[in-house]
């Protein structure tokens, strides 16, 4: 009889990190290293306590302190280590990191007015494309899904990733708002059959946030708002 092939298809559980404060003011946060605050933390305990009956091999986290944190609470239930990649930081957005909509509004407005386009090849003054945000998170999960073929693996990393994830997933254009839920420690499942086609995702289960019922209404920064007061 022939031997059977490898199953090559890495299974990951993606986690955005948990509340900071710059969320709740509904702030650019991008590379800032910016910590969970109580809520954060909270959501950070009740996700690890879900991943704890998960069969992980690996935990791999963005290497900015939020999502190290909300990583911490699953490496500790799973005992494993938490692998840092800086490739799953969130979008990169130059000087405006840090300032909330009315800031920029006021500050820098035409850059302001020309992110209200969503175009894949615009970025903030000093900042990160969609365009080279995406290729650099599909380069990211294909290194991920290379190294660890038919693997399971729990992935903590930011809003930003997830929706290049959703989009790439769902053959989206790279410009335009978001077009999915992506709330802080929500639960999130892909499949990548093909190290060698990371952008060949499949979507398993999104956005699931059963573990946080009970706490707070999350901070929600909605882009459409914009287009249409813009409008």
């Amino acid at each position: 009889m022939p031997t059977p092939k490898p199953d090559t298809t890495t299974d990951i559980i993606l986690i955005r990190h948990g509340e900071t404060a710059w969320n709740r003011e509904l702030r650019f946060q991008g590379h800032a290293d910016v910590p969970l605050n109580d809520i954060g933390h909270e959501q950070a305990r009740r996700i690890g306590l879900r991943l704890a009956s998960e069969t992980a091999q690996h935990l791999i986290s963005s290497d900015l302190m939020r999502a190290q944190q909300t990583a911490a609470p699953a490496a500790l239930q799973l005992s494993l280590p938490v692998v840092t990649s800086a490739g799953l930081r969130e979008q990169y957005f130059g000087i405006v990191e840090g300032m909330r909509s009315d800031e920029i509004q006021s500050l820098h407005p035409r850059a302001w007015e020309e992110w209200l386009e969503f175009r894949e090849d615009h970025a903030m003054p000093e900042g990160e494309t969609a365009r080279e945000f995406h290729a650099r998170i599909v380069a990211a999960l294909g290194t991920i899904a290379t190294v660890h073929q038919g693997q399971h693996l729990i992935v903590v990393t930011h809003g930003g990733v997830l929706d290049m994830v959703w989009r790439t997933a769902k053959g989206l254009s790279l410009s335009g708002p978001r077009r999915s839920d992506i709330p802080n420690a929500g639960f999130n499942r892909i499949r990548i059959a093909d190290p060698a086609a990371p952008d060949a995702i499949e979507i398993v289960e999104w956005a699931d946030t059963r573990h946080l019922a009970d706490l707070p209404p999350q901070p929600t920064y909605d882009q459409t708002r914009h287009l249409k007061s813009k409008g």
